[in-house]
């Protein structure tokens, strides 16, 4: 569905006695910028750069100075840095892999997408656990290049997941590749890794390299009823996952490597039907201790195209097979499969599910969902650079959208927000509590613009 070419920016609506009111942190092309529930940008850091960034309680953040521009490794970050609130380097990363550059060789973290430091499952605030500021290990997805016959003819872009020590010596690591057989792929799905692995960086002199499984997102699980209650598969040190090309989500055990849990990519089994099928989702994560929900996967359900498989008319390579015109943030119960919970502009009707009106809420790339203390949850539809949040029943309290336009970013994403994260006052002793001033906006049908008129009595006009 089209959208408007004129359209308030900013905070459109707020309700505080509905809100887990506190600080929103979202990146842009200026570094990432903190502002209040009023919409006020309260501080900014300029060097940090890439996609994803997160506070740590006293001010500091996590993020990174530099981006990688080759276009074979789409994404990729050179470094991992905490920031003081002042800007001054508290520590760094950036030792993961040695590229060479222009005949140069240089270290590098190839850090994408996601990371996590030691103390705080899922990476951001819950009451009862904390990041720690220092003396602490930090996971980092990253990236590493390989070829391996029996999985594609072409060379691999492979997710690697490597935890890192303070002192910057790597502790732990996994690949996605070592573990293709335990992903639930049929032949067909196979067969078109084989043959294009999500091919990018297509250039005249080199060959591109296939992005073949595309993790966007990683977390451990921290305290949860399902470990507590003996299920093995849910040991707090455990990693959880998602891959966007495949459509899948798995838990990794941190003793084994080994894939614990798994759902995804067959929607169709009839475990999963109650879900539906998921299509290039982001941000999976368990719900961390102390919120409520605990315990459930939280996610961004993109839609779009995602999904390897048989060849057809819409995906003659067979890639991107599964597609769906919409977005959904689901929770569910990792054991039972039931859903708890989900946002989508889809209709509930008594003749089943109404979806031609569902892609008002719709991004088909990056995007996130947070729970929020007081049960809400505050979701990023990244595409169109809006961030709002919700109740259990769906009502929006508080919408966000972003005025800052990044004229470097290519047509169309110059407003895109990869991921927001809601900030408690506590964590940023820096500044003063803001004001919180309710902002009730206007009936859409007397929204106007200068020189626009109401449309007056169509009957006075009728003929």
């Amino acid at each position: 569905m089209g959208r408007p070419t004129v359209y308030p920016t900013g905070v459109t609506r707020y309700d505080p006695e509905k809100c887990s009111n506190g600080y929103t942190m979202f990146p842009t092309g200026q570094g990432p910028v903190l502002i209040d529930m009023n919409g006020r940008a309260l501080h900014a850091w300029s060097k940090i750069t890439g996609m994803a960034v997160k506070m740590l309680p006293g001010g500091s953040i996590l993020g990174s100075t530099e981006n990688r521009t080759d276009e074979r490794m789409l994404l990729e970050q050179n470094d991992l840095t905490q920031l003081s609130w002042d800007g001054e380097v508290e520590w760094r990363f950036d030792n993961n892999e040695t590229v060479m550059i222009d005949g140069v060789a240089r270290s590098m973290a190839r850090l994408h997408h996601d990371f996590e430091r030691a103390g705080c499952p899922a990476g951001y605030y819950t009451p009862n656990a904390e990041p720690a500021l220092r003396n602490a290990n930090t996971l980092l997805l990253s990236r590493t290049n390989l070829r391996v016959p029996e999985i594609s003819m072409h060379e691999l872009l492979d997710d690697r997941i490597i935890e890192v020590s303070w002192d910057g010596q790597i502790v732990w690591d996994w690949k996605s590749s070592d573990h293709i057989d335990k992903l639930g792929y049929d032949a067909a799905a196979r067969l078109a890794i084989y043959r294009d692995p999500t091919l990018i960086g297509q250039q005249p002199d080199r060959e591109p390299v296939g992005d073949w499984f595309h993790i966007n997102c990683v977390s451990t699980l921290g305290k949860n009823r399902f470990y507590d209650g003996g299920d093995q598969r849910f040991h707090p040190d455990n990693l959880i996952m998602g891959s966007r090309e495949s459509n899948i989500m798995i838990i990794v055990s941190k003793a084994s490597g080994r894939i614990a849990w798994r759902v995804g990519p067959d929607f169709a089994d009839p475990a999963l039907k109650k879900l539906g099928q998921i299509i290039g989702q982001h941000h999976v994560h368990m719900i961390p201790d102390g919120l409520p929900g605990a315990g459930n996967i939280l996610l961004f359900d993109n839609g779009g195209a995602a999904g390897y498989g048989a060849p057809d008319a819409t995906s003659p390579f067979g890639n991107n097979v599964k597609r769906r015109h919409y977005s959904r943030v689901l929770e569910f119960d990792p054991v039972t499969l039931d859903l708890v919970w989900e946002y989508s502009g889809a209709v509930k009707t008594p003749r089943g599910e109404n979806t031609l009106f569902a892609d008002r809420f719709f991004s088909m790339f990056i995007s996130s969902a947070q729970r929020l203390p007081n049960g809400n949850t505050l979701i990023t539809e990244g595409a169109g650079g809006r961030i709002f949040e919700v109740t259990r029943d769906k009502e929006i309290v508080w919408e966000f959208v972003n005025p800052l336009t990044d004229t470097a970013r290519p047509l169309n994403f110059e407003k895109t927000i990869y991921r927001a994260f809601r900030i408690p006052y506590h964590w940023v002793p820096q500044l003063e509590q803001p004001d919180e001033i309710a902002v009730v906006p206007p009936h859409n049908d007397d929204f106007r613009v200068p020189g626009s008129f109401a449309i007056g009595d169509i009957g006075s006009v009728s003929v």
